[in-house]
């Protein structure tokens, strides 16, 4: 367990929070009670990724039951395998020309080139986010929050969670003095360990796996800076040695390389069979989910390298069709509410994601209370100090690179 203190100074890095209050209504709406006033009774149609039992939960029953029992909007929480999936729909509706309310979708889960794709094609509503008034919380300034992947947000998107990249281990396997630091010293484990670890096949509904391959891409090839903003002759000199480093692995991978786990839910099944020594987690509160969930053994723990682990924040976006768009900005609001904040840190609930907020924000004394609580209770995270390692996630146009080679270079050669 972590001093309070100390936590809320190394999770802060992740939050996102501050802006000065509601500016305006939100397009279409004459002030918030007009928001409210409409948006009862709707049902609020959320596309998000399916592919976590824990986060589903949360969603279902904490998100679902406020709005349902304050606000009177039915949350329809509809699964997909990956987010391009939503955009895909959006993107055939405009092209059917279905337009103004008549679209199937109200929100989405989103962030990086999915947003870029909806912005791009001018399907978004909005601008909307200083037309909420939890957005107070929201510290625009701070680029991690504002800029989505290289593009800016401009309003279009509002904060869910914060996130790091985090290996996990188990203590009762190995002592924090023999984890590995860097890729380079990952290496020198594999090669030590054969067969035991391996990484999740990077690809649609896999960005996990991505993100590991998107890590290694910037420690070897120059760090964050070099990768911020898209550059074909960075990644025409980068890739191949990336390819040929991976394929390097391969005899000392478990099973040599031959299979790779589909996603994080079968590398969780492999740590916890003792197959694997390692596997990751995108939540602030590192192996706490796992644990909660019966997933990890209570003696599994998150660490960082000690450079270049990726943290991002995760969005809810509106597409400009949205037919119930009163209930997703209730919807966008509710999330961003400090109390909504804090269950979702408490792996209890199912999600133990960061905050999608500054918590310094947080005025009224109870909210703080419940935050700093939960905060204090977390374990399985890593260690407060590792978290100066984080940098943004890199630029868009190398994610579908990344999938799309690895697939070529690495998997069928």
């Amino acid at each position: 367990m972590f001093k309070k203190l100390t936590i809320l100074t190394a999770l802060t890095v992740l939050s996102l929070v501050g802006a000065s209050g509601v500016n305006a209504a939100p397009p279409g709406f004459s002030s918030w009670d007009d928001v409210l006033a409409q948006a009862r009774g709707q049902t609020v149609n959320w596309n998000m990724w399916g592919g976590s039992a824990g986060i589903n939960r949360y969603v279902d029953e904490t998100l679902g039951g406020a709005l349902a029992d304050e606000f009177g909007v039915t949350l329809n929480r509809i699964p997909i395998k990956d987010t391009i999936d939503a955009v895909n729909q959006v993107l055939s509706e405009a092209e059917a020309g279905v337009t103004d309310d008549g679209g199937s979708i109200d929100a989405i889960w989103i962030n990086g080139e999915n947003f870029a794709t909806l912005m791009q094609a001018n399907l978004l509503y909005g601008p909307f986010a200083d037309g909420i008034p939890n957005d107070k919380y929201v510290d625009w300034d701070n680029p991690v929050v504002s800029i989505d992947f290289g593009m800016d947000v401009a309003g279009y998107e509002t904060p869910w969670s914060g996130g790091i990249f985090s290996w996990v281990y188990d203590q009762a396997r190995m002592s924090a003095d023999e984890l590995p630091r860097s890729y380079a010293d990952l290496e020198t484990w594999i090669i030590a360990n054969p067969g035991r670890f391996t990484y999740i096949a990077p690809g649609p509904g896999a960005f996990h796996g991505t993100r590991i391959i998107k890590q290694l891409f910037v420690e070897m090839c120059g760090g964050w800076d070099a990768f911020k903003d898209f550059d074909q002759a960075t990644w025409d000199d980068c890739a191949p040695k990336v390819w040929d480093r991976l394929n390097a692995w391969k005899p000392y991978l478990w099973r040599q390389g031959e299979t790779y786990p589909a996603n994080v839910n079968e590398y969780d099944a492999l740590f916890a069979n003792n197959e694997i020594d390692f596997t990751l987690s995108l939540r602030a509160t590192g192996a706490a989910s796992g644990i909660a969930e019966g997933k990890y053994p209570e003696t599994a723990k998150a660490f960082m390298f000690s450079d270049n682990m990726m943290g991002d924040t995760s969005y809810i976006a509106i597409p400009l069709n949205a037919p119930n768009k009163a209930a997703a900005l209730v919807l966008a609001n509710l999330i961003l509410r400090p109390d909504m904040q804090a269950a979702q840190l408490d792996p209890a609930n199912g999600y133990g994601a960061g905050p999608g907020i500054d918590v310094r924000k947080v005025t009224d004394p109870a909210d703080r209370k419940l935050i700093d609580d939960t905060f204090a209770s977390v374990v399985g995270a890593a260690d407060p100090e590792e978290f100066a390692a984080k940098v943004p996630n890199i630029a868009g146009p190398y994610h579908g690179l990344i999938e799309a080679d690895w697939e070529t270079y690495v998997l069928r050669k």
